[in-house]
């Protein structure tokens, strides 16, 4: 049988990279200055491309496993095909491996900090990538202004509370702006066409007639915590659906109940959500720091 003839596969000539599998040149010249730019590029490079030549390994022998066997000659062929098509995918593809071991090897981590949307009148600011890293730093951060926010409405801010950490994951998840910025929505509040501020995008879970469907939302995005807190204050004080939910006053189970039944959320077990939150050791632990602190 005659052999097949094996794809020509170029690489653009370079003299800090090694752009055959079989070229050991380049990476020996890096030895010289492995600090360099230059060097950790290529040995990123390099491991990706390790990466790579190992999942195609993983599907011949899948192949061969299912009995699609091949001669001496051609294996050999295949994993001299693999080895190039690895090392030419990672020098002309961005797979996101190459770019985490340059940053490793470079010494410089990854950043935890995002600049916050700047507003008018108010300085651009460094804003965590998370809200916070547990609930108890998260009620820390964000009972003060929805105390300030309940006090308005005339409702028990425990209501507020607990949306706002079911909303966000106790302050780990929320929409983004296209700069990576956090949009510090607290509530879900979804950007309209009368929104006119900043947005943010996510994909989020919406229910319609009980069928769950995912779905690219743009929300609002806000500058700061109390901005936020009081734009969700607003949205409530202002729509006629919520008038219910307002004169529930301090007791919080009627505010939640009345909350599902609004539609503010398409989930139908919105209220129960709350309840467990409500309910949770970590709401109540958190909430009883916060107030020991006070």
């Amino acid at each position: 049988m005659q052999t097949p003839l094996l794809p020509v596969i170029q690489s653009p000539v370079s003299t800090s990279t090694a752009n055959t599998y079989t070229d050991t040149n380049g990476l020996s010249a890096l030895k010289k200055d492995p600090k360099s730019p230059q060097s950790i590029s290529a040995v990123a490079q390099q491991v990706e491309a390790l990466f790579l030549q190992m999942v195609l390994k993983s599907m011949r022998d899948a192949s061969a496993a299912m009995g699609e066997s091949t001669s001496n000659e051609m294996g050999m062929y295949q994993d001299m095909f693999d080895k190039q098509v690895s090392l030419t995918l990672s020098e002309h593809q961005n797979l996101g491996f190459g770019a985490l071991l340059k940053r490793q090897l470079s010494g410089k981590p990854e950043s935890t900090t995002a600049p916050a949307t700047p507003k008018t009148g108010a300085a651009a600011a460094s804003v965590s990538a998370a809200l916070a890293h547990s609930p108890t730093q998260f009620v820390a951060r964000v009972l003060p202004a929805i105390r300030r926010a309940a006090a308005t409405l005339g409702v028990n801010p425990e209501g507020l509370l607990a949306q706002a950490a079911l909303e966000t994951g106790w302050g780990q998840r929320m929409p983004r702006t296209a700069d990576g910025a956090p949009s510090l929505n607290l509530f879900g509040i979804k950007a309209g066409a009368e929104w006119s501020g900043a947005r943010a995008t996510a994909d989020t879970v919406e229910f319609s007639g009980g069928v769950a469907a995912r779905r690219r939302t743009a929300f609002r995005a806000y500058g700061s915590i109390e901005e936020s807190v009081r734009d969700f204050a607003n949205l409530l004080k202002n729509s006629p659906r919520y008038h219910e939910a307002l004169a529930a006053g301090n007791n919080t189970q009627a505010y939640i109940k009345s909350m599902g039944r609004t539609g503010y959320a398409t989930d139908p077990e919105y209220s129960n959500k709350l309840n467990e939150v409500l309910s949770s050791d970590a709401f109540q632990t958190a909430l009883g720091a916060r107030t020991a602190a006070l």
